[in-house]
């Protein structure tokens, strides 16, 4: 990677085909697999149109993730080994502030509902230097996406609690953490029910339409209830 200063965005992604385990009540392997594939060509796609970022880098350690992401136009940071995101982050973001880099947006690549317009408002509302800017999930205890700027300012965390950690992190350095609730950086998609309340979005994404293909509105009964479907059908992914 090139160095550079501005704000880069930063994507932790593990293997395709070892994510989403808690979709496994609804979705195949292959779907689980093509879902992940699918929301993170979505967000990389936002990202890359942004015209907010020096650059956009995905941090992996599986060469498929890493062969997708180039192909779409970011740069890569390989891993070794899968060392979770929070680590994956940390990594790039101690790189780029040896390089002068003015900070990061680390932000999770299971987003399908991103815009650039909430690239935006996220970046519009980041404090000057030093700083720190939390988007949580919309159960308010992960955190989607964060800012910081420089890059290394606070301990990073991702998942169950990490919004806590954040702040936590941000007192013990003195920054008094924005956080702002944006609905899309706010959908992950970890639970059965996340999936029907993002396609009730009706978004055009590749998300959207690979869900809509494997007819996973017909698989609820009634929210949060799941109907029985035909295995039959998951053989072709």
């Amino acid at each position: 990677m090139t160095s550079g200063s501005g704000i880069w965005a930063v994507v932790p992604v593990k293997s395709f085909s070892s994510a989403k385990s808690r979709l496994a009540g609804i979705l195949q392997p292959v779907e689980r697999y093509q879902l992940s594939r699918a929301m993170m060509t979505d967000v990389l796609g936002v990202l890359l149109a942004s015209k907010r970022f020096t650059d956009t880098v995905v941090v992996t350690s599986d060469k498929e993730v890493a062969d997708l992401a180039m192909a779409a136009g970011a740069r890569v940071f390989r891993e070794s080994t899968n060392q979770g995101p929070a680590r994956a982050v940390t990594e790039v973001a101690q790189w780029l502030t040896g390089k002068g880099c003015q900070g990061i947006v680390g932000i999770m690549s299971d987003l399908p509902a991103i815009s650039k317009p909430e690239i935006d408002k996220l970046l519009t509302s980041h404090g000057d230097s030093p700083a720190v800017t939390l988007a949580p999930s919309r159960d308010s205890t992960g955190t989607n996406a964060v800012v910081c700027s420089p890059p290394d300012i606070i301990e990073l965390s991702f998942g169950a609690g990490s919004l806590s950690s954040h702040l936590q992190s941000a007192k013990r350095h003195s920054i008094e953490p924005n956080i702002i609730d944006l609905p899309g950086l706010g959908l992950d998609l970890d639970q059965p029910e996340d999936l029907l309340d993002f396609m009730k979005r009706g978004l055009n994404t590749h998300t959207t339409r690979y869900l809509r293909k494997r007819g996973i509105e017909k698989r609820y009964s009634t929210p949060n209830s799941v109907l029985d479907f035909d295995a039959s059908q998951l053989r072709n992914g």
